[in-house]
């Protein structure tokens, strides 16, 4: 059944008042106003007026929190895809920034998911639009969920197409870019249209455990809020949030469909005022309830470099119940939840920090570097899809470092992600305080040492048939590979 909207600009405007107060309303009026006129008699495949979807787009954007100029954008977004409005009337009209987001806006509508050379050239271009502004993917996904919401109007073939590319592209940069419940969204959406028997099979599978888990947190929720009362922490909110369905499927494979391996089918929030009530929460759960071991996980001292920041424990609860509790504050659990699109809200309401453009993240930079290294699409694309989209890891240095990995690195990946002088000379390692063989596949949360041998000539070629970073791939063939003699030679 087709999803239709009926977004107005009043809806909008409620929206964008309820996080920003100080947005110039009359702003988004005239931009609302000018794509109505641009849009004029089009429609959607639903049968809805074309606005509809630009009025939905600049809604979520607005919900988001994002600034003026991204839900403008939202607004104009398909103004130059699917009229005669140029460019240069957009910049007259709402300035550079405006046009320079409804352009890359533009010119993504044309990644498409057909296929590896077209997945290749998706991803470079996605490069491309995060490198000049963030803000044209976060308008992106805004524009994607929405025709996600709408995709029955669409034959089957092309809502597969749509649905495996929101989740092999997008999906995967809201992840990179920490935005969690964006990806989350995305995800789930797509997830009856890529794999229709599996999202039937699981929907009905976690309905009774769902219901009871739900009505079992609830009380465990007023004793927790009473807990927290009773020793002066004040908390903005105590309350269960479900798993997202796609990432509870990946996560079953994981556990051979046993769901009573999946500790947080609704996890137990509690967001407080500041970063010492965490920790205090943190320990009055533990007084109260007896913690699974090795499942308690400090993610503000050392967060994940998408940014992530939270505290995770794992407890035996009432009845012997197991939950798993996130404790956080409410600024951490913003930018959790929304990521790079939690900076833009963060600043649009600080006047001192507009205009101050925030650095690459580190994973961002490593697209650039990939750019280059890369001698052919191929490498590009399974350097892309090893290094960047797969699942991470997150390990630790002796020093407390925090060094990200694809899920399956082995200590030589470690080692080449340090410095490409201890990747080659790397003779051992110990992990956890324990010596293992250089080929171990990594955990999150593992410590690893690398013991170095300068006596060694460099990597052993075997060392390709485990390692799984493009970095350590790349080094071991440059040091190992004879060069090819010509025939005159």
């Amino acid at each position: 059944m087709t999803v239709t909207t009926n977004t107005t600009i009043q809806d909008v405007l409620r929206k964008t008042r309820a996080k920003r107060p100080m947005a110039d309303i009359a702003l988004l009026k005239k931009a609302y106003e000018f794509a109505e006129a641009a849009h004029e008699g089009q429609k959607r495949k639903t049968g809805e007026n074309y606005m509809c979807h630009c009025l939905a787009t600049a809604a979520q954007l607005a919900d988001w929190g994002m600034d003026d100029e991204t839900i403008m954008a939202g607004l104009l977004h398909d103004t130059v895809e699917d009229t005669d409005v140029t460019i240069e009337t957009i910049t007259k009209e709402f300035g550079p920034t405006v046009a320079q987001l409804v352009e890359g806006v533009s010119k993504l509508t044309k990644v498409k998911y057909r296929g590896i050379d077209r997945y290749v050239e998706s991803l470079r271009r996605m490069c491309l639009a995060m490198a000049k502004d963030a803000r044209v993917i976060i308008i992106k996904c805004a524009d994607r969920i929405h025709n996600l919401r709408t995709l029955d109007a669409l034959p089957p073939e092309k809502q597969k197409r749509i649905a495996m590319e929101s989740i092999e592209i997008y999906a995967a940069i809201a992840n990179r870019l920490g935005m969690g419940e964006i990806r989350g969204q995305l995800e789930d959406l797509s997830f009856p249209y890529i794999l229709p028997e599996e999202y039937v099979w699981l929907t009905k599978k976690i309905e009774k455990p769902y219901e009871a888990k739900k009505a079992y947190l609830k009380n465990i929720i007023a004793k927790v809020k009473r807990i927290l009362k009773e020793n002066d922490i004040k908390y903005v909110s105590v309350h269960g949030r479900g798993k997202h369905l796609y990432s509870l499927y990946k996560k079953l494979l994981q556990h051979n469909r046993d769901l009573s391996k999946i500790y947080d089918l609704i996890a137990l929030r509690i967001i407080v005022k500041d970063v010492a009530d965490c920790y205090t929460a943190l320990g009055l759960v533990h007084e109260y309830w007896t913690p699974l071991k090795g499942r308690i996980k400090d993610y503000i001292a050392q967060q994940k470099p998408n940014g992530y920041q939270s505290l995770h424990t794992t407890v035996f609860c009432d009845q012997g119940e197991i939950v798993e509790f996130q404790i956080r504050t409410q600024k951490m659990h913003i930018e959790n939840e929304f990521g790079v699109a939690a900076h833009w809200q963060f600043k649009a309401n600080n006047k001192k920090k507009r205009g101050k453009k925030k650095e690459l993240m580190p994973w961002m930079k490593q697209i650039e570097k990939i750019q280059k290294e890369a001698v052919n699409e191929k490498q590009f694309l399974e350097s892309m899809k090893g290094d960047v989209f797969k699942n991470r890891i997150f390990v630790f240095t002796p020093q407390g470092d925090v060094i990200e990995l694809p899920e399956g690195a082995t200590a030589v990946d470690f080692a080449y992600q340090i410095h490409t002088d201890l990747g080659n000379h790397c003779s051992g390692a110990k992990v956890n305080d324990k010596i293992q063989n250089i080929k171990t596949v990594l955990k999150s949360g593992d410590v690893v040492e690398i013991f170095s041998d300068k006596k060694r000539k460099g990597p052993n070629p075997d060392w390709l048939d485990f390692v799984v970073t493009n970095t350590a791939r790349s080094q071991i063939k440059k040091m190992t590979q004879k060069p090819t003699l010509t025939a005159d030679q």
